[in-house]
C-alpha cells in the first residue's frame, strides 16, 4: 500500500486548496513545502477573485472570513489620455460581481483549517525529488532533519511554482513551453489609506497605473516601470507623484497618500507548460502555467485549475476517470483564454519601448471602442469575471 493517495508538493493557495478538497472528499493526501510556513504567510500577492474563485472557497467552507472582510465590487474603470473615464459595470452587463480580499488571508484561512482536520504539512522539506511519475507508484523523496524521507503515492499533485521541481520532472522532449517576457515590470506599493471605490487601470504616456485595494484601509497601487530600476529608485515621494500624474483629474484628487508598508517591483511575464499531466504527475497554478498581473487572473487560474484535479482524483476513487483522463485539457482551455485575455490587456494599457504614435493612437482607437460599444464592454466583462466552469 502507499504511504498516501496523493502527494502534494507545494502549500500555497493551489497546494492547500488541493489538500483541503480531497480531505473533504475522503482522498488520504500528505503537503510538502520546501519554505517554513511563516515564509509562505509572508508573500504578497494578489486579491481580485472572480466570482466562481468565491463560490469555491464558500461550497469548500471556506467563505466566513472572506466574506466578512472582502469587498465585493462590480465595476472596471478604465482611464486614458490623462482625462477620459470608461466605467464597465459587469453587475448590470453579466449580473456577475468580483471581490476584493487578499491572497494572504486566503492563505492563512487555508492553514487554520488545515490545523483545525489536522492536516498532514511537511515544512522546510528540502531536496524535494519526484520519482518514477511516469509509473503507477511514483514517490517522493525529500530531506527532513534526520535524513532522507521517501513517500510512495498513487499520484503526485505539482503545485510547487514556476521554480519548483514538479515542471520541470517532466521530460523535455515531452512538454512544450510557451514564454512572453515584456520590457517593463510593476512597481506596487502597500499603503494603509482608504482605496478608490473603483478598481482603476490607467494608459498614460508616462506608462501604466493601477489603483487597487485589499480592505477598506489598505490599498494597492502600480505604476508600470523599466525592470533596469530597484525599489531603492522609488521612495515614496517619487512613487506618488509618478502615481498621480497618470490618472485623470478626477480620480488623483481622490487618491489619500500615505507612507508605504510594501514595495516591490516584479517583471511580467506570460507563460504556458502542455501538458499538466505526465504519467502520474498531475500540475496545477503556477508550476504550469504564468500570467501577467494585468488581467487578475494568476490565483484564479490555480482554483479552477483545484477544482478539476480535486474532482478528477475524487471521481478516480469512486472507480470514474474520465474527468482524470481530461484533467489537462480542461484545465488548458481556461489558462489559454485567461493568457490571451491578460496579454490583451496588458498589450492595451501599457507603453512598450519603440512605441510609435501610429501604436499610440491604435491602442487609444480600441480604448474609444470600447467605450462606445456595449457588446465589447460584455466581451471585456465576462472574461474578467471569469468564465464558467466546465
Amino acid at each position: 500500500m502507499p504511504d498516501t493517495s496523493v502527494a502534494i508538493v507545494g502549500s500555497g493557495p493551489a497546494g492547500m486548496l488541493l489538500s483541503h478538497l480531497l480531505d473533504a472528499g475522503g482522498v488520504d493526501n500528505v503537503v510538502l513545502e520546501r519554505q517554513s510556513r511563516q515564509y509562505v504567510l509572508d508573500r504578497i500577492r494578489a486579491g481580485v477573485l472572480e466570482w466562481g474563485t468565491v463560490e469555491t472557497l464558500r461550497d469548500a467552507g471556506l467563505g466566513t472570513r472572506m466574506d466578512a472582510e472582502g469587498h465585493v465590487h462590480d465595476s472596471i474603470n478604465i482611464a486614458w489620455r490623462g482625462q477620459d473615464v470608461l466605467s464597465i459595470d459587469t453587475n448590470r452587463l453579466l449580473g456577475k460581481q468580483m471581490m476584493a480580499y487578499g491572497q494572504t488571508k486566503i492563505q492563512e484561512d487555508l492553514y487554520d483549517a488545515g490545523d483545525v482536520r489536522g492536516a498532514r504539512m511537511v515544512f522546510e522539506a528540502d531536496g524535494v525529488r519526484l520519482h518514477d511519475i511516469d509509473t503507477d507508484r511514483p514517490s517522493v523523496t525529500f530531506d527532513a532533519g534526520a535524513g532522507t524521507e521517501r513517500i510512495t503515492c498513487d499520484f503526485i499533485a505539482g503545485c510547487d511554482g514556476f521554480h519548483g521541481v514538479s515542471r520541470e520532472s517532466i521530460p523535455t522532449s515531452a512538454r512544450t513551453e510557451y514564454d512572453k517576457e515584456y520590457p517593463f515590470g510593476w512597481l506596487g506599493i502597500l499603503s494603509e489609506t482608504p482605496p478608490l471605490p473603483i478598481l482603476l487601470y490607467a494608459n498614460h504616456e508616462r506608462g501604466f497605473a493601477l489603483c487597487s485595494m485589499r480592505t477598506p484601509m489598505l490599498s494597492r497601487y502600480y505604476v508600470q516601470a523599466p525592470m533596469t530600476d530597484t525599489v531603492d529608485d522609488w521612495p515614496d515621494d517619487r512613487f506618488w507623484s509618478e502615481l498621480l500624474a497618470r490618472l485623470p483629474r478626477s480620480q488623483s484628487d481622490r487618491i489619500v497618500t500615505g507612507p508605504s508598508i510594501e514595495k516591490s517591483l516584479a517583471p511580467l511575464r506570460s507563460y504556458v507548460s502542455e501538458p499538466m499531466r505526465w504519467g502520474s504527475l498531475f500540475l496545477a497554478g503556477d508550476a504550469a502555467h504564468i500570467v501577467p498581473p494585468t488581467g487578475a487572473k494568476g490565483l484564479n487560474l490555480a482554483v479552477s485549475d483545484v477544482h478539476y484535479l480535486s474532482r478528477a482524483f475524487i471521481a478516480h476513487y469512486s472507480g470514474d476517470d474520465r474527468y482524470l483522463d481530461r484533467y489537462s485539457e480542461m484545465a488548458l482551455r481556461r489558462v489559454w483564454g485567461a493568457a490571451r485575455f491578460s496579454w490583451w490587456l496588458t498589450t492595451l494599457l501599457h507603453r512598450f519601448p519603440h512605441q510609435t504614435p501610429f501604436d499610440q493612437r491604435a491602442q487609444e482607437q480600441e480604448l474609444s471602442h470600447l467605450a462606445a460599444s456595449e457588446h465589447a464592454q460584455r466581451a471585456f466583462a465576462e472574461q474578467y469575471v471569469g468564465l464558467p466552469y466546465e
